[in-house]
């Protein structure tokens, strides 16, 4: 429907703020459980999946990371299986290239047999390599003694996924109103910068402006965004240098994964991403977009955490601001790989920005999806990797948080 042709007193059954591939697949579970309701999402850019949900890697990750008792191991691993499935029935390329994991020293040996042990218990499929094994599918892998080989990481086009669930959302009956920023709350629903709409149930999946939302909600009492831009750099190597995805042994005391080699849904390679902290929610290039109170509020926060974090931000900070350097990437993916040349390595492209959620009563960051809610209203706070992945079983699961509501 144009939205011009909208009318703003209409009153929506179930209103969803934000347009990425979240906010998306929520809309589209509801009109699936519920035909005849009501349901409009509303989404600030011109079109969905501007922001973080187009911007991300495009990988599909197995779900061998994370916990046995977190939202993301429940999720990820049927929810490769979901997105694989959809981009089928849309005719979205997937590159079934897996992911090798690798160890770069022998203090990494046992949090790779760690991610062994997540990835039997998730009933995720994973093997547990010899070197050679590793050399033998990614001849340019290097590693210490072991790697892990995971067969059903996959990538696709962010960009192409996201066109084709709003096309979907659209021919479904769902409203999308794009150019419409949410502004505040009303006794009716929400105020935007197109004028009021009224909903019976709000659902918030704004990304980096959820914790926004949600305080306007009296919700995200002790959470805030601290957002993290995430940069990659391309090879001009051609496609099929690399057989499939080289990750490293992440460190398991944050949520990122470190700097690795990604395979694009066209066999292209880049590496990265980098976790550097960002200074407004939506630093993406220069000055463009800039909030000076974003930038005071975030900017104190980071310098509370510089002197005082469980997590040692002022390390973390320091090593991911060494990333602006192309020839630091470049350094780092050198321990993963063999024949990396530096001069493969001059394209930048563009920034996403990571709206991870920080814990202020303990001053952490949360690791897993982290969902709140009211009678009215349900607000995702947290959902970034492998939420993309995960999206169509979440998408599921907040839906029935919201109809237990309704």
């Amino acid at each position: 429907m144009n939205s011009c042709l909208f009318s703003w007193m209409h009153m929506s059954d179930f209103l969803i703020i934000g347009g990425g591939v979240i906010g998306l697949s929520i809309a589209r579970e509801i009109k699936r459980r519920r035909s005849n309701a009501v349901v409009t999402l509303i989404e600030k850019e011109a079109d969905c999946g501007q922001h973080a949900s187009g911007r991300n890697s495009g990988v599909l990750h197995a779900g061998f990371y994370y916990s046995a008792n977190s939202l993301k191991a429940r999720f990820c691993k049927e929810g490769n299986r979901a997105m694989q499935d959809y981009c089928n029935a849309r005719n979205i390329p997937i590159n079934r290239c897996g992911k090798l994991v690798v160890a770069t020293k022998e203090s990494e040996i046992e949090s790779l047999h760690e991610l062994y042990r997540r990835g039997q218990t998730n009933g995720v499929p994973l093997t547990l390599l010899s070197a050679k094994e590793a050399q033998e599918i990614e001849p340019r892998a290097k590693t210490l003694s072991h790697a892990l080989y995971s067969p059903t990481t996959a990538s696709v086009n962010p960009a192409l996924v996201l066109r084709a669930m709003a096309e979907d959302a659209k021919n479904e009956g769902i409203t999308l109103l794009t150019h419409t920023a949410y502004r505040g709350r009303t006794s009716e629903g929400i105020l935007t910068t197109r004028g009021p709409l009224s909903a019976h149930f709000v659902i918030n999946a704004a990304g980096l402006y959820a914790d926004r939302i949600a305080l306007d909600f009296g919700l995200s009492q002790n959470y805030r965004i601290l957002p993290f831009k995430g940069l990659y750099l391309y090879s001009s190597e051609p496609p099929g240098s690399l057989r499939t995805h080289i990750y490293p042994v992440p460190d398991l005391k944050y949520p990122f994964l470190g700097v690795h080699f990604t395979l694009t849904d066209q066999g292209a390679i880049k590496i990265g991403p980098t976790a550097i902290p960002a200074l407004w929610r939506e630093q993406y290039k220069g000055f463009s977009r800039f909030s000076a109170p974003e930038f005071l509020e975030i900017a104190l926060r980071q310098t509370r955490l510089l002197f005082s974090s469980p997590f040692d931000f002022k390390k973390l900070a320091f090593h991911e601001l060494q990333k602006y350097l192309g020839s630091k990437m470049v350094a780092l993916a050198q321990n993963l790989a063999i024949n990396v040349d530096p001069a493969h390595y001059r394209t930048w492209g563009k920034s996403g920005i990571r709206a991870q959620l920080l814990n202020t009563k303990t001053s952490t960051l949360e690791n897993d999806f982290v969902i709140e809610k009211d009678s009215r209203s349900l607000h995702i706070l947290n959902a970034v990797s492998p939420a993309f992945t995960a999206s169509l079983p979440f998408a599921r699961f907040a839906t029935t948080q919201v109809l237990i509501e309704k």
